[in-house]
């Protein structure tokens, strides 16, 4: 059971302690989740920054702010950013001009987050209007959404020109004690996790929330992309080499225990999803825009649309890749998915979901 570890959150600004040496601190976002949990951690000669927060709104200030009050005599001695999100990375390339601070990330999250942040509406091309055709956006759609085409260079500080690698098993000792760079993937390409074993904390950025579920989306610069497959496999890894009684400091909602059952809720989740859209393809083949009401039951626009048809190609990707749907184009270009097992009725075939295989094994 996930159980929180305190009973309110920090103001903007403000600091709270997880463990000496482990600050919590918060940052505002201009969007329906309008927070992002930042962490500094304390050495012997300076702070470590952990995710930067967005580069819009209040956040510069709100920085000055925590160095003024709440560093001591201690500088800024170095940036991570977990993964390459602008809530992650806004502020990374301020903040490290700002105390000549290196940057952390892992290469994956690094180059990523450098395409998209440099991604202008010229960047739109044959490719990106193939891919809105066949999840099954109607043409007036797609014409629209070319006027808007673009990254996230406008809500970030623009990224440090240089950044020093996590490599998964890699080690960074902090204040006395070593942090276990532990990569999930999924959510994003090469999302770094800190650990430490001493210490009894994750701290997992947005690989593991405890509220709310992580977005997994394949995105239009690789439309094959099978991201639901690396998240099981992360969350199996993490359910192996994690203790059950890690204290888990996400990037959104709050610090918390019971990190066991929330990963085998979200695997679960993700399960019933599947059987869901199965389910849905077993009458009639469907495009993905017909099978995102099976996953989100209220009316999405905007950005919203975006990650929720993102989302749901994620799991059309991961069934077709293990043949459970068959995929045909129709004379519009958009694909259409049909069960493979569509004569036969869905909820009497009970099936296991082996992360670490592209094949279903039944049971």
């Amino acid at each position: 059971m996930v159980e929180y570890l305190f009973e309110g959150v920090p103001e903007p600004g403000a600091l709270c302690e997880v463990a000496p040496g482990v600050q919590w601190l918060r940052m505002p976002l201009p969007m329906d989740l309008d927070h992002i949990n930042l962490y500094l951690l304390e050495d012997t000669d300076g702070w470590w920054i952990v995710d930067t927060g967005i580069a819009l709104g209040p956040t510069q200030s709100l920085w000055e702010q925590v160095f003024e009050q709440h560093l001591g005599d201690k500088p800024v001695k170095a940036v991570l950013s977990t993964h390459y999100h602008p809530d992650h990375t806004g502020m990374a390339g301020w903040l490290c001009e700002r105390w000549r601070a290196p940057f952390f990330m892992t290469e994956g999250e690094y180059f990523t987050g450098l395409a998209y942040s440099r991604t202008t509406r010229e960047h739109y091309s044959w490719t990106v209007e193939q891919s809105m055709r066949r999840v099954g956006f109607a043409p007036e759609y797609i014409a629209s959404e070319k006027d808007n085409y673009g990254g996230f260079g406008s809500i970030i500080k623009p990224m440090p020109t240089t950044f020093r690698r996590l490599r998964d098993g890699s080690t960074l000792s902090i204040g006395g004690h070593d942090w276990q760079v532990l990569v999930g993937r999924g959510h994003s390409p090469e999302h770094a996790c800190l650990y430490s074993s001493s210490r009894g904390i994750l701290i997992s950025g947005d690989q593991v929330i405890p509220r709310i579920t992580s977005n997994i989306s394949v995105s239009s610069s690789e439309p094959e992309g099978n991201p639901l497959r690396d998240w099981f496999q992360s969350l199996e890894r993490f359910l192996d080499v994690l203790p059950a009684d890690t204290r888990v400091l996400p990037a959104h909602n709050a610090p918390f225990t019971g990190l066991h059952d929330r990963l085998r809720y979200l695997i679960d989740h993700h399960e019933d999803h599947l059987l869901a859209l199965e389910e849905a393809c077993v009458e009639r083949a469907r495009s993905v825009i017909e099978l995102v009401p099976v996953l989100f039951d209220r009316k999405l626009e905007g950005p919203n649309l975006s990650l929720a048809v993102g989302e749901c190609l994620a799991h059309v990707n991961y069934l077709y890749h293990r043949g459970q749907v068959e995929r045909s184009e129709d004379g519009q270009g958009c694909y259409r998915y049909r069960s493979v097992d569509a004569t036969l009725p869905l909820r009497l075939r009970r099936r296991h979901y082996d992360a670490t295989s592209d094949a279903p094994i039944q049971v």
